[in-house]
């Protein structure tokens, strides 16, 4: 059994937490003090770690967020109380009458911090390894210590009632209920609603492993803290962190205070120790547990090292909400010295970000990406070789007989000057809006892709050669430029209908090739230097928004009309309630027990009863995003700005 098969099977386990979810107010409270930061009660040997510090502040800024103020808007009423009603017949009625537990009493117990942590705990990632990641969860009541104390007594009678035994332990002084959780404790109306689910997928199962033994959960109380884990080592340098203890915490750790700025005043943060998980797989493959030949013959510690993960530090993110919008930022620790592989790509090149001048105003969805050509395909190159030597021949191969084959037509044809040297810095690409609002044109919206070169007719020159390999272009003329087609290959709609005949379209004007399946956007893309059609760069609030997320160093921008995009999926869900797009939703339907034989997805979900477009469009405004380069790594930025019409 492999250590990826134990590891999955550890996190299945995690799905027996519910069934023992109310004993987490089982726990006598000892106070009201403060709860200290997740990152100061976490041991250093943390792995992951996602916090909320104030779930009651999270709950108000949903409240009162476009998101929220959407779903909660009059006009969303029959399609919000049809899902609701369903979710209370269906499922949380039938469970509180399994379990003699009423969910009311504990809806506002959340009061601050709720943290979930794994920590590492002694695991080392290895096949032979016994140990696994500990599982914590913190939740602090704050002022509801008499709701979960008058709580406490009838939770245990009901469970020991029920024929289950609870011991009590002491960590640190502090009293534990440690219960074993079973499959026998799933509920009845949950077991018989996943053996109701005529469709549902097996579940995954590794025919050699054994049985996992029944593992105790540890439940209590510090304080106004709650703690649920898997682990009383874990606990016990929680405790001690708690309580002043020598104990090297989380934010001890220098792959964490890097990015340890990012949770201050932060609704939710969350945090991944990438660099611990890369050494655990490293460590693994490099002990020779597996004896197993490698079918694709790729070391996977080369693997690894070509593609850049070693140097990978951490991964952190944060929501951030105000009266102007809201920002998500994601930032990958990668230290610039230690930048190798696809992370030299992906790292761009900093130079102007915004949309060009012949972008138009009426772009759905927009992307700038300052990418090095030159540096790409050396970099592929370079990480073939390290991964596969003999895999960079078969690449030579290909390329040498490509080029031969088009010096036929071309004698001078030379694939590294004319391709790959004609190769920019400069890769954009939008979308108009769909032809109609069917989920098959929403998918396939009229899109064009520019590749910027030095020399833009040697590179459409180049790319005419190669193509003549597969069939000779077409030809026409359009304001003095040439449009060279290409036929693709048939292919069928999502019923098995054979869609029209299509092709692919490329052109080259202003330092740009231009490629597109939609030849109507390629003719506007020539026809922009004389037209007067307003520009995207110039709508009305982007540039205050860019100036949130984007700066100096960036490399990446890109830019979604929300409302606009909303508008076309509102029409098409409403009318077309059978398409793949819908389809795609059966699994979860089928593993949330929503379809059981007797209940669909569509008894819970009615998109006949959402409004028209216009009465909620007052919700939905665009969305910005942006990367840029740091020493300390890759930053990612996300902006929505708040929608006019919310506005105070």
């Amino acid at each position: 059994m492999t250590a990826a098969v134990r590891y999955f099977g550890f996190l299945k386990s995690m799905k027996k937490f519910y069934s023992i979810f109310a004993l987490l107010f089982s726990a006598v409270l000892c106070g009201n003090a403060a709860v200290l930061p997740a990152e100061k009660m976490l041991p250093n040997d943390t792995l992951v770690l996602f916090s909320i510090p104030d779930f009651t502040k999270l709950r108000e800024i949903y409240r009162n967020s476009p998101q929220g103020r959407f779903w909660n808007d009059p006009a969303m009423k029959p399609f919000a109380d049809k899902f609701m009603d369903k979710l209370q017949s269906e499922f949380i009625t039938p469970v509180e009458r399994d379990t003699g537990i009423h969910f009311s009493d504990y809806t506002n117990l959340l009061q601050g911090q709720v943290t979930f942590a794994l920590i590492q705990d002694g695991w080392s990632g290895k096949d032979k390894d016994t140990n696994e990641p500990a599982t914590i969860l913190l939740l602090d009541t704050k002022d509801k210590s008499a709701l979960v104390k008058s709580n406490l007594a009838d939770l245990k009678k009901k469970w020991v009632d029920a024929g289950k035994t609870a011991r009590t332990e002491k960590i640190r002084d502090v009293e534990f209920s440690v219960v074993v959780v079973s499959s026998n404790d799933v509920p009845k109306s949950l077991k018989k609603k996943q053996a109701n689910s005529p469709d549902a997928p097996p579940p995954f199962e590794d025919p050699d492993a054994k049985p996992a033994a029944p593992k105790p959960i540890y439940i209590g109380q510090a304080e106004s803290l709650v703690i649920l884990g898997n682990s009383p080592r874990a606990i016990e340098k929680i405790l001690a962190a708690m309580s002043g203890g020598a104990v090297n915490t989380l934010s001890d750790q220098a792959v964490y205070s890097s990015v340890a700025a990012m949770a201050h005043d932060a609704p939710v943060f969350g945090w991944v120790n990438l660099k611990a998980l890369v050494d655990a797989f490293l460590h693994k493959n490099e002990g020779g547990d597996d004896s197993a030949p490698n079918p694709l013959g790729i070391d996977p510690v080369k693997l690894v090292n070509a593609l850049g993960f070693g140097g990978l530090k951490n991964i952190a993110f944060n929501f951030r909400s105000t009266p102007e919008g809201s920002q998500f930022d994601l930032m990958v620790g990668l230290p610039e010295s230690e930048r190798t592989g696809i992370f030299k790509i992906l790292a761009g090149v900093a130079k102007e970000y915004n949309p060009p001048p012949f972008v138009p105003a009426d772009a759905a969805k927009f992307q700038r990406w300052r990418l090095d050509g030159h540096k790409l395909w050396d970099t592929i190159h370079q990480i073939a070789n390290e991964m596969s030597p003999g895999s960079v021949g078969g690449i030579d191969f290909m390329l040498g007989s490509a080029e031969k084959a088009a010096q036929e037509k071309d004698p001078t044809f030379d694939i590294q000057k004319n391709l790959f040297g004609n190769l920019g810095d400069d890769i954009i690409s939008y979308q108009k809006n769909p032809k109609s609002a069917t989920f098959e044109d929403i998918a396939s919206p009229p899109a064009i892709y520019l590749i910027g070169s030095p020399n833009p007719e040697q590179l459409g020159n180049a790319l005419k050669s190669l193509l003549v390999l597969y069939q000779a272009p077409t030809t026409r003329e359009f304001l003095g430029h040439k449009i060279y087609s290409v036929p693709l290959p048939p292919s069928v709609g999502p019923r098995g209908e054979p869609r029209p005949a299509r092709s692919i379209s490329y052109t080259f004007n202003n330092g740009y090739v231009a490629i597109s399946g939609e030849p109507a956007m390629l003719e506007e893309f020539l026809r922009s230097g004389t037209s007067e059609a307003k520009a995207l760069r110039d709508l009305p609030g982007l540039a205050d928004a860019t100036q949130k997320i984007a700066g100096s160093g960036t490399s990446l921008f890109g830019y979604a009309n929300d409302s606009e995009n909303m508008r076309f999926f509102f029409e098409a869900i409403k009318k077309d309630t059978a398409t793949d797009p819908l389809a795609s939703l059966n699994t979860l339907a089928m593993v949330s027990g929503m379809n059981t034989g007797k209940t669909s997805f569509k008894d819970w979900v009615d998109f006949s009863l959402l409004p028209s477009f216009d009465q909620i469009s007052k919700y939905f405004y665009f969305t910005i995003y942006s990367g840029q380069t740091a020493p300390e790594g890759l930053h990612f930025k996300g902006f929505s700005p708040t929608p006019p019409a919310l506005k105070k």
